[in-house]
């Protein structure tokens, strides 16, 4: 353990960001002025003058960042996870915090964390503080040419197996000093809550704190495989579907089923299906189509290689509802590391050739 050696007459300088308390002096038990007792570096010591000039820098940020995480997450507990501390660390760091302030800067219950006036400023200022280190740092000529660092991304299973796992080796190539942490699902993530740098989503963007760069655009199909057409036939008209056996997919911020979409004489409209299967997960939902149990309604991009093969069928080709857009996003007023940046510009050029259209 880092250790500051202090004179056990005198203590010259202690940090309040530290985790346990800086020995006071005691000058009646020091035997000789070469005593020295031992402060760690990590523990909270307020024994001394809280002159916010005496307090150091690099500690200031930590408590800044340890702040704004908490309050991003809106939990200790998540925020002292995704910053690989322990929980009591930060709990620790947000007390000294607001003592060291002389205010309160959030109001807890067993549920809830909320800002106080004083914390919202406090919370606005530590967001462009730490913005503008991370725009100066990533300015920098040598980490611009060799970005560096952890980039946490986000995507559907289907896309993240299908573009981007083929072109990892392409992209460690291009870039061997970032670490790219994965998340393939179909669960959406929370980005400020589950510390994620960025995410490909499809759909319109309703988060105004987010910021889309667009991809394309997913075309969503209607389809079923031969033996189930061959038993049941092929529906000639949206309203026919009352009469045929569908799979539902269910949402999984809900776990309801999601509505099938069409457009009908120019209007998309939303139709809820009755159905004896529902999966909540694109691969599962897929085979329950290849398998025939009935018919099933998902993207071109997914669809693609098995209507190629004559293991799936379109149908009702005339009534596809519109197409969604398909984005990487990323928050905003949170100013993107260059590794982050890179990582973005990548996936855009990957995309650039139509595998979205």
């Amino acid at each position: 353990m880092n250790e500051l050696e202090c004179s056990g007459a005198r203590v010259p300088h202690c940090s309040p960001w530290r985790n346990t308390d800086c020995v006071s002096a005691e000058p009646q038990r020091v035997r000789h002025a070469a005593a020295v007792r031992r402060v760690s570096l990590r523990e909270p010591c307020y024994r001394l003058s809280m002159n916010p000039l005496r307090v150091p820098l690099m500690d200031k940020l930590q408590a800044m960042t340890i702040f704004v995480r908490v309050v991003e997450a809106q939990s200790f507990s998540k925020a002292a996870e995704t910053l690989s501390m322990p929980r009591s660390s930060v709990t620790t760091t947000i007390k000294n915090l607001e003592k060291h302030l002389g205010t309160p800067l959030l109001r807890r219950s067993t549920r809830t964390l909320s800002l106080t006036d004083a914390g919202a400023r406090y919370f606005a200022s530590c967001q462009a503080i730490l913005s503008d280190i991370v725009e100066a740092e990533s300015g920098l000529s040598t980490d611009a040419k060799n970005p560096h660092g952890r980039v946490r991304v986000d995507m559907p299973g289907v896309i993240g197996r299908a573009i981007v796992l083929p072109r990892l080796l392409e992209f460690e190539e291009r870039f061997p000093d970032i670490e790219l942490v994965l998340g393939l699902s179909d669960r959406p993530a929370d980005l400020i809550y589950d510390g994620i740098d960025c995410v490909i989503r499809s759909g319109e963007l309703m988060d105004s704190t987010l910021v889309a760069r667009r991809l394309g655009q997913l075309n969503w199909l209607t389809c079923a495989a031969p033996r189930y057409l061959k038993q049941h036939g092929e529906p000639d008209s949206v309203n026919a579907l009352g009469t045929h056996r569908v799979v539902n997919y269910l949402a999984n911020a809900t776990g309801r089923p999601l509505d099938w979409r069409f457009s009908v004489d120019g209007e998309d409209v939303a139709m809820t299906m009755q159905s004896r299967f529902s999966v909540n997960e694109t691969e599962a939902y897929l085979q329950c189509g290849l398998e025939g149990l009935g018919l099933i309604q998902l993207s071109e991009f997914a669809a693609r290689p098995y209507l190629q093969s004559g293991r799936l069928k379109e149908v009702l080709a005339d009534a596809r509802c519109s197409p969604v857009p398909v984005s990487i996003v990323y928050p905003h007023g949170r100013n993107a590391s260059a590794a982050v940046k890179v990582f973005i510009d990548w996936i855009v050029e990957i995309t650039a050739s139509g595998l979205f259209q």
